[in-house]
């Protein structure tokens, strides 16, 4: 793993944005410059040599805000086995073990068995190109706390989404090929922790935009849905139009916002 003052430090990191170009959140992330280079830290993950995708750590929530990364369709070989990584420059020292971090998420902050929740990737595994990606999804900085119903139903929408980006997302190369951004909404509920330690967050978000060439154009499809239950709201899924986003229904007001998805296309 590669922890970076900005993306664009690392030429191969910005690969993963569309237009090389990361998203905008009011107070977090503007213009690719990081609002609070001590609370959140960009993350170019590196494994084997090689970047496999980017993501933006909360270090007080000790959740990720979003990975970013490009679907380029998945293997059908057998996947490794793989025990859960973190990130060494994320703390004070660098060697040091997954129990004893103090700035992330750790193994031992989901042992708690009065909770029934399990660690969930942003950038999932089962998008993953070849078994190095894969492998490297494996990292805490690229998870949140789900509960395991929410994690069953978001697994079904992420599999509807691969077949969609795998029909209809082809480049002019005639590649498989989907600029994917998925992050979570922290909860503002001090109490809404996983051991006192890690913000369970209230919903996660996922946007892709490509070139479909079905269309014939660029266009942009996202989802969220709720990990814990708050009344009156329900799962949304956005669509777009050759200009802007449209939404339904309307995201619920949040502490953090949602990107904003600018006219690109």
């Amino acid at each position: 793993m590669c922890w970076v003052d900005k993306f664009s430090d690392v030429p191969q990191c910005k690969t993963f944005y569309l237009k090389k170009t990361t998203p905008n959140l009011p107070g977090i992330l503007v213009g690719g410059t990081v609002q609070d280079q001590n609370r959140y830290k960009p993350i170019c993950q590196l494994f084997n040599n090689t970047y496999r995708f980017a993501t933006l750590y909360d270090t007080t929530n000790r959740i990720p805000v979003f990975s970013a990364y490009t679907f380029t369709g998945s293997p059908t070989d057998p996947r490794p086995s793989q025990s859960w990584m973190i990130e060494p420059q994320l703390e004070d020292e660098m060697e040091v073990e997954n129990a004893a971090v103090t700035h992330q998420a750790a193994d031992a902050d989901y042992k708690n068995k009065n909770l029934t929740l399990v660690r969930g990737q942003l950038f999932p595994n089962s998008q993953a190109s070849d078994n190095d990606t894969w492998i490297s999804t494996f990292t805490l900085t690229n998870s949140v706390p789900q509960d395991s119903t929410f994690k069953d139903r978001w697994k079904t929408m992420e599999h509807n989404v691969k077949n969609i980006i795998e029909t209809d997302c082809i480049n002019n190369n005639g590649n498989i090929e989907a600029y994917v951004v998925t992050g979570a909404v922290p909860s503002d509920n001090s109490n809404n922790t996983l051991n006192n330690r890690v913000n369970i967050p209230d919903l996660l978000w996922t946007a892709y935009c490509c070139y479909n060439n079905k269309l014939r154009k660029w266009v942009a499809r996202a989802h969220w849905d709720i990990i814990i239950h708050i009344p009156g709201d329900a799962p949304g899924a956005y669509s777009n139009s050759t200009v802007g986003i449209r939404a339904s229904p309307p995201i619920r007001p949040s502490p953090v916002a949602a990107p904003e998805f600018e006219a690109i296309f």
